[in-house]
């Protein structure tokens, strides 16, 4: 398998059905294990931005193999996912929460993230997936600061 195609497909994970799903929650289950800094320092913003790169990279070169916006290509829900836990507390509740929302906004396609499918090749794979991880995120930090109220 070409380099793109592992990368693109998450090591094969795209294969699968539910490949997307399954793929956002290895990423959640990688997040999990890190270390709790993690998820509030710099390092996450790094490897979220470099996800996005080689993401619509390897989009790029399998949209001519595997056709447009393949299901096999599950690197835009892993996107999705990191930009979804930015700056979340390491907690399996939010944790899940995140993992929820992300996939509700990528499976219904809200507010524009449909539209966002009809940039061309690679950025349109990723597209849809990072609006939606925002939307997760901005709804997943409004209930964090709900419940660090209402635990006050």
């Amino acid at each position: 398998m070409q380099l793109h195609q592992l990368i693109a497909s998450v090591a094969g994970i795209g294969k699968i059905k539910g490949g997307g799903t399954i793929a956002a929650a290895v990423y959640c289950i990688i997040w999990f294990l890190l270390p709790a800094g993690f998820s509030n320092t710099a390092w996450q913003v790094i490897t979220t931005t470099i996800i996005l790169m080689v993401g619509v990279w390897s989009s790029n070169v399998v949209d001519k193999v595997w056709g447009k916006d393949s299901s096999k290509v599950v690197i835009d829900e892993v996107a999705g996912m990191a930009i979804t836990l930015l700056f979340v507390p390491h907690n399996i509740i939010f944790l899940l929460t995140g993992l929820i929302l992300f996939r509700f906004f990528d499976i219904v396609k809200p507010l524009g993230v449909r539209q966002m499918e009809k940039l061309p090749t690679g950025w349109g794979v990723m597209a849809d997936d990072v609006l939606a991880g925002l939307y997760a995120l901005l709804l997943l930090q409004l209930i964090i600061k709900g419940s660090v109220v209402y635990l006050k």
